[in-house]
């Protein structure tokens, strides 16, 4: 989920438009995960992505907005083939999860406890003012709850039931990430992974 982050001033990119338009967005991505959206800079998107500004705006006229609602819609995605790799590890829905929690602590002390929710820090400094970011936010929430939902309901738990699990544990996983971050540990992530195991084995 990580992508190398470099700060040197380049000359205009020579790669193609479409790899110009995914450095953008994987760097503001990244940089919003880090610093959140009042911290991140189109100047600062420009170098990190090695683009040019004039490549920032023709790809999105729209400005920062734009990009930070991409870059949120990037960092769905990202999280969503983690759930599904975790989530599909296993038949067995318990090991699936600690699978799961496992996964998300390598990749976040592999960040060196940096990269959380790729969609947090953004969603708590825009909500109810960036109504295009929210819009992105809210989606991605409900993406990684239909993620677990189609998981639970395919290991026989009710539909009703799965849904609300879904939103239990993406919470749970939620808190466990931030809490791991501030710990710089993976046990949070760890323990929650085993009482959402046996959370889950009551319904199965």
């Amino acid at each position: 989920m990580k992508t190398p982050e470099k700060t040197a001033e380049k000359a205009p990119e020579k790669t193609t438009t479409v790899g110009t338009r995914e450095r953008i967005v994987r760097a503001t991505s990244r940089l919003l995960q880090r610093q959140g959206y009042e911290g991140t800079g189109i100047k600062q998107i420009s170098r990190e992505a090695e683009a040019t500004l004039g490549s920032v705006y023709h790809f999105f006229p729209g400005g920062k907005q734009e990009l930070a609602a991409e870059a949120i819609r990037h960092g769905d995605e990202e999280f969503a083939v983690l759930l599904r790799a975790g989530l599909g590890s296993s038949t067995d829905l318990g090991e699936a999860m600690t699978a799961c929690t496992r996964l998300l602590a390598t990749e976040l002390r592999a960040s060196d406890w940096q990269d959380g929710c790729p969609v947090t820090t953004t969603a708590l400094e825009t909500v109810g003012r960036v109504p295009v970011i929210e819009e992105a936010v809210t989606a991605a929430f409900a993406n990684w709850r239909a993620i677990v939902a189609d998981r639970l309901h395919g290991a026989g738990i009710g539909e009703e039931d799965a849904r609300e699990l879904a939103g239990t544990v993406i919470n749970t996983l939620e808190g466990a990430e931030l809490s791991a971050q501030v710990a710089r540990s993976e046990e949070p992530l760890l323990v929650a992974g085993r009482h959402l195991a046996r959370l889950l084995a009551t319904y199965a």
